[in-house]
């Protein structure tokens, strides 16, 4: 019998956390850094090499012959180079292990290796790592023995952004002073920092690495590019919230144990909906934390699949027919006092600051909702968005009915006199007790709901960074804020002033709030009358990031320059269009190697037995009959392969920006489509063991 796991002895057993670093710093040393994270204060190099040094010595304790600078480039996953501790080699033979400040401040990968829209040519190599002491170091290990792992951001030799965490940084700055000065008005005077709260909900797929081995499209696009339904999907929701399999218990127990151990408070585990489907969430942390934690749980997930002989896939939709995979970023802002900014408390119609901070999130949204939408885009969110399994794209805030009754009384009279209560639940049982209810219910078809005191961001894609959605929403929220701010702070009457804005801001936001059902098509044509903004892809949401207003927004609170954004729109259409290239060429390649030789033999292999039959003087209509309709869908196999082949030749040729990008979305895409059709009409006829790789029923059953 295996021995009892006590989880509070190893959570955080390999992070350099504040309790290694009182018992292992001096005191002013750790005083100083403390400053350093809590106030921005700038250490200085002697504090760096003593912490450096006891974060070696803790480091090499725990194993770790390495270490790393670890940061989130534009390429949407983490990158590392590893340097040993060890120095110069001694006289004696021997060598010295040794880690200094200036190692532990700074590293200099690279910069024109990784993606920079324009902002490094390829002869300006050179950028920097800056150590984020915000973010604890850890301890990884793997099958590369031990690791310490430093988190850092990544700008360029010119000083521009060329990470994920520099602008969370940034945006997380600009919300923390315009947060202040709203609760300021408010009378509290002792509050010193705001922060951005987020829990990341994570969902994902696991196969069985042999099968996944015999499939191009999941090894090469990370998602089956063809693919019939087996006879049972999720039709039964028997899936969701069902019994572990033994398999799949272990893999998330080792999952649980890696990530406990490097400070990642995995709480909840589930099936989800789709067979194979399944979903972890950790408890909320600091915005810049979460996006690392969830960095960490794409990676520990890969890794222990790896180990449990399956693969995990994160593409938000890798199986066509069966609900895809998101990632929810439930977000809220909290004081260091431990303050909610967005807790209504029991009676929101009384709480005057909650009621703006409210009204001035609905302001953020309704006006950026191009900005928000273009967040979540990727290319795999372009199958999942508006397909009746998450949210639409287009963008909407859900209140309930509590909060939307509160609005609806301050646009109509200016004032909110009451607040719909709770109840009780009667179970209509005996021996179960009556359940205190809420005052609202939840909605799963909204993309941007609130959920009690947070909100709750559903469009964000499951292998995407959360670094970027929690960018745009400290950003607009900030401008939100200061924009009241501004007009409270220089008000004669303040009491008069805030309820005035309050209406304002509700009556002049209010098409934003949708409680609805957001699958419906009649929300498509409200929405249209509404004047909100309907951007179903990826191609066509880029250009949000570089419009004036936004410009402007991300100018103004020092998140983003010009520069830095128009380096992302860049980025964006080149990663789209590469990743449609190697899409349409795996495609090709399946289409060409595997699956037209296999009808082909198929063919051959049934004319065989046609002619056997008539032969035998036997009728051989039937036989025939299905030769005749898979003969027809080789036909258009053949013809949709070649014109998959000459809009794929014709996108390589052109020039790599918006046109090349838009021209993979209308034209390549369309074509992808159409060689599918026939390919999967013909799995429902060909005989399975000529089919030439594992089926969806393979797949996603036989885990």
């Amino acid at each position: 019998m295996s021995e009892a796991l006590n989880v509070a002895e190893i959570f955080g057993e390999d992070v350099f956390n504040d309790t290694v670093m009182q018992e292992r710093l001096p005191k002013k040393v750790y005083k100083d850094l403390k400053k350093t994270i809590e106030e921005g204060k700038e250490l200085d190099l002697a504090t760096a090499d003593v912490i450096a040094h006891e974060m070696k010595e803790w480091a090499i304790e725990k194993g770790a012959t390495h270490y790393t600078h670890w940061f989130q480039p534009l390429t949407g996953v983490t990158a590392e180079k590893h340097d040993s501790f060890i120095s110069a080699p001694l006289p004696s033979g021997k060598v010295l292990m040794s880690f200094s400040g200036k190692e532990l401040i700074k590293g200099e990968p690279d910069a024109s290796s990784f993606p920079s829209g324009g902002l490094r040519a390829t002869f300006e190599a050179r950028g920097y790592t800056a150590w984020d002491c915000t973010s604890p170091a850890f301890v990884r290990k793997d099958a590369a023995g031990a690791t310490l792992c430093i988190p850092t951001a990544f700008c360029s030799y010119t000083g521009e952004a060329l990470d994920q965490k520099t602008p969370l940084l940034r945006s997380m700055e600009a919300i923390n002073v315009q947060a202040l000065r709203l609760i300021r008005l408010f009378g509290n005077t002792t509050a010193k920092k705001v922060t951005p709260s987020v829990g990341a909900e994570q969902e994902y797929f696991l196969v069985d690495a042999k099968k996944f081995r015999e499939r191009k499209d999941l090894i090469y696009a990370g998602r089956t590019l063809f693919g019939a339904m087996p006879p049972k999907g999720q039709e039964l929701d028997d899936h969701y919230f069902g019994t572990l399999r033994q398999r799949i218990a272990g893999f998330m127990k080792d999952v649980n144990i890696e990530l406990w151990k490097v400070g990642v408070s995995s709480k909840t585990q589930h099936n989800e909906v789709a067979p194979a489907q399944h979903e972890l969430a950790p408890i909320y942390a600091e915005a810049n934390v979460a996006v690392d934690h969830n960095h960490l749980v794409m990676q520990t997930l890969k890794r222990v699949a790896g180990q449990h002989g399956m693969k995990c896939l994160l593409h938000e939709k890798p199986f066509a027919g069966v609900n895809g995979s998101g990632k929810h970023n439930n977000w809220s802002l909290v004081t260091d006092e431990g303050k909610n900014l967005m807790d209504p408390g029991k009676t929101p119609h009384e709480n005057i600051q909650f009621l703006l901070v409210l009204t001035c999130i609905l302001k953020a949204v309704n006006e950026h909702a191009d900005l928000l939408r273009e967040s979540a885009a990727d290319p795999g969110n372009d199958h999942r968005l508006g397909a009746d399994e998450a949210p639409p794209a287009i963008i909407s805030v859900f209140l309930g009915e509590q909060l939307e009754d509160v609005m609806e009384q301050l646009i109509m009279t200016g004032e909110a006199t009451h607040s719909l209560k709770g109840g009780k639940l009667e179970t209509g049982v005996s021996t179960l007790p009556n359940l205190a209810k809420d005052a609202t219910d939840r909605n799963r078809t909204s993309p941007f709901a609130f959920t009690g005191n947070k909100f709750e961001f559903r469009m964000v894609g499951s292998r995407d960074s959360i670094a970027g959605p929690n960018v745009v929403l400290n950003t607009i929220v900030a401008e939100a804020f200061a924009d009241a701010c501004d007009v409270l702070e220089s008000a004669d009457d303040f009491e008069m002033a805030v309820h005035d804005l309050i209406k304002k801001y509700a009556t002049e936001n209010y098409r934003i709030v949708f409680n609805g059902n957001g699958y419906s098509e009649e929300w498509v044509k409200e929405a249209e009358r509404r004047g909100l903004p309907n951007i179903p892809s990826m191609v066509e949401s880029i250009p949000a990031l570089t419009t004036d207003k936004n410009v402007a927004m991300f100018e103004r609170f020092n998140v983003f320059t010009r520069t830095e954004l128009e380096s992302r729109v860049e980025i964006k259409f080149e990663s789209y269009s590469k990743a449609m290239n190697i899409e349409a060429r795996t495609m090709i390649d399946m289409a060409s190697k595997q699956f037209v030789p296999a009808f082909i033999k198929y063919t051959r292999e049934l004319a065989d037995t046609v002619n056997a039959v008539k032969e035998a003087g036997a009728d051989a209509s039937v036989q025939l009959d299905i030769l005749n309709e898979v003969t027809e869908y080789l036909a258009e196999t053949k013809r949709t392969l070649e014109k998959l082949k000459e809009v794929t030749a014709q996108a390589c040729t052109m020039e790599e920006g918006e046109a090349q990008a838009r021209y993979y979305h209308f034209h390549v895409v369309p074509a992808m489509e159409a060689l599918r059709a026939p390919v999967d009409a013909l799995e429902m006829i060909v005989d399975k063991e000529a089919w030439p790789m594992p089926s969806y029923g393979d797949l996603i059953f036989e885990v």
